[in-house]
């Protein structure tokens, strides 16, 4: 057997119950793929977004849906080392991707020098815009990204330390630049520790985000996902009640919220 049929059968065998039912009942709970979906499958080169490929990919095969992928690599100036490991990966899994090129590491690294502040914000919002452009060039009306499960919980938690706010990551959303667009998440239900094993099993070696900041441990992502770390040494639970709280939210126990822009306060109605 061929090596890529080995590892997408890891996925749906061996890593059933982990992996491929946890993407499943994403894509079914939260309406992620639809028939007529022109899918552009967005590939970093790391570990999630090559996962998110085949499970996409073995959804489209033996799936009930009608749809169509594209698969898209975006160069944002990666050394030539990290995209030669891209390319030989794409070629081990068997994946034929289109890959373009932009400037977005370089532009982040100056902005953040004359902010004198973190760049990954700023190369998120970046990544996304270029991505969601090749795709429409495609023909494309959704983007697929590899953000999981512990990717959400980091989310929250980052945004309760830092921005003194309760939001969380969504499974999808409508695009507010790129009309007709929409963002999906189909791997929120999976834990980073199952991506990280099926890769281990399967002998994979992908490359990370390539970026100086995240290399050097010194972004707000990275005390956030130690911290997680640690509440699973004090709970084991902890990341999954993290994640169930955002699907538990309890209005009338909140001093204040937002819905659509407009703030809502409990003594609005507190004598009502």
């Amino acid at each position: 057997m061929e090596k890529y049929k080995e590892i997408e059968k890891s996925i749906i065998k061996r890593y059933r119950n982990k992996i491929w039912s946890k993407f499943i009942k994403a894509v079914k709970e939260f309406e992620l793929v639809e028939d007529g979906d022109k899918i552009a499958v967005c590939i970093s080169g790391g570990k999630d977004s090559m996962l998110l490929a085949k499970c996409l990919e073995e959804l489209k095969r033996h799936g009930k849906i009608d749809f169509s992928l594209e698969y898209i690599v975006m160069d944002p100036g990666y050394q030539e080392e990290n995209l030669n490991k891209i390319k030989e990966n794409l070629k081990l899994l068997n994946i034929e991707a289109h890959i373009f090129q932009s400037n977005i590491f370089e532009v982040a690294d100056m902005t953040s020098r004359d902010r004198n502040d973190n760049p990954c914000y700023l190369c998120a919002r970046m990544r996304r815009g270029h991505l969601y452009s090749e795709a429409k060039k495609l023909g494309c009306n959704k983007i697929a990204l590899g953000h999981h499960m512990n990717d959400v919980i980091e989310t929250v938690l980052m945004n309760m330390i830092f921005n003194g706010q309760y939001s969380s990551m969504m499974p999808k959303l409508h695009s507010d630049h790129f009309e007709g667009m929409e963002l999906v998440r189909p791997l929120y239900y999976v834990k980073e520790n199952c991506i990280k094993a099926w890769a281990n099993y399967n002998d994979l070696t992908f490359i990370d985000c390539a970026c100086s900041v995240t290399k050097k441990g010194i972004g707000k992502r990275a005390v956030i996902k130690k911290l997680s770390e640690d509440l699973l040494d004090i709970y084991e639970d902890s990341d999954i009640n993290i994640l169930n709280s955002t699907m538990n939210v309890n209005l009338d126990t909140l001093i204040a919220y937002k819905k659509d822009n407009k703030k809502f306060h409990f003594l609005d109605t507190y004598d009502k």
